[in-house]
């Protein structure tokens, strides 16, 4: 599995903010839309495309359009909403998909309450947008399931990661897929932060990405 983690002044700045306790809850909304955006902006260097001519006002064009089938964008519930709208301002065209996990706060481990997924993923680039890797258990399973289902090709886009997190999900992905499952994994993310504490948050992180972006519920 493949780890981009993006290194710009801007991604920088806006994710310094995202961390300080006193940016108020639109102010974080509106700097995690910014960041998926620039984020996005590298995740999809690779996105699938087609040699395409056009005719402009002078001559015909060579260019590319984005391939059919056109990638699949999987916010997981319910932070990962809150990453939806920076995401498709660059794919407006992308398809949408909800996978609704929630990790057990006692055994960190994830549980599935919503899928909102087309059964056969054949041949389909996707894109997973959650907020925090942390344990890595919620992002693991949710790549598992896309492959499990067809997709050859998932990308996740994350604003924090933990060194843990990364190691986790690659091991649980070997265990359970194996290694001959053919497909390309990657995660990108603005920074990979020090470890986990004991109660599995990321350090120093930014606290409950779900929280700060919509209250405590």
């Amino acid at each position: 599995m493949e780890t981009l983690v993006v290194d710009h002044p801007l991604v920088a700045h806006k994710l310094t903010t995202l961390r300080d306790v006193r940016t108020d809850s639109p102010t974080f909304r509106r700097l995690t839309d910014e960041l998926v955006t620039l984020l996005t902006y590298e995740a999809t260097r690779d996105v699938r495309v087609s040699r395409v001519t056009v005719d402009t006002p002078l001559r015909p064009a060579e260019g590319v359009q984005l391939s059919r089938p056109t990638p699949l964008v999987v916010p997981i519930l319910r932070a990962g909403l809150g990453m939806l709208d920076g995401m498709t301002r660059l794919l407006p065209t992308a398809e949408v998909g909800f996978l609704g996990m929630a990790r057990d706060e006692e055994t960190l481990q994830p549980a599935t309450y919503a899928d909102r997924l087309p059964q056969d993923l054949s041949g389909r680039q996707c894109y997973v947008l959650d907020p925090m890797l942390a344990t890595g258990g919620t992002l693991a399973a949710a790549l598992k399931l896309l492959v499990d289902r067809g997709a050859d090709h998932v990308t996740a886009i994350c604003l924090l990661a933990a060194p843990e997190g990364l190691s986790a999900v690659e091991d649980r992905l070997g265990e359970t897929l194996g290694e001959d499952h053919g497909a390309v994994l990657r995660v990108v993310t603005a920074a990979v932060d020090d470890r986990l504490d004991d109660n599995g948050f990321i350090i120093p992180g930014l606290g409950d990405a779900g929280d700060r972006l919509y209250g405590c519920v």
